[in-house]
């Protein structure tokens, strides 16, 4: 929740988070990060339209929050490779340290907010039987 928290302060500051689908941003949302939140997979826009948006933003820094599968990793590396080229900074600490933190437990970031009920359930649970 404290990683959540800090994506979150960094949004308010402006900072956008790109992922990769409408259903990515409404996670994001349920989990209280309120910041501009860019799709990078919906309304058919390619690769190249989400960094034309970003350059004409003026953005000096974006959030990269791919999912944490193959493909996910793909494009981290492919948006990190051209955000770079583009003179803006690609911050991928977030999704390095939520991939660390949900393992393979997790495979996308929608999955992340059906994770966190089930985490505080348990523990939950485990308080009631202490």
């Amino acid at each position: 929740m404290e990683l959540l928290e800090r994506l979150s302060k960094e949004s308010n500051k402006g900072v956008p988070i790109i992922v990769e689908g409408q259903k990515d941003i409404d996670t994001l949302h349920k989990l209280g990060v309120e910041g501009e939140v860019i799709s990078a997979k919906t309304f058919g826009r390619s690769f190249f339209d989400v960094l034309s948006e970003i350059e004409k933003q003026g953005k000096r820094e974006v959030i990269i929050l791919m999912d944490f599968d193959r493909r996910g990793r793909e494009w981290t590396k492919r948006l990190t490779r051209h955000l770079e080229r583009m003179r803006i900074k690609p911050n991928s600490f977030f999704w390095r340290e939520l991939q660390g933190l949900v393992g393979r437990e997790v495979k996308d970031i929608e999955g992340l907010a059906t994770y966190i009920d089930t985490l505080k359930k348990k523990t939950e649970n485990k308080d009631e039987i202490d």
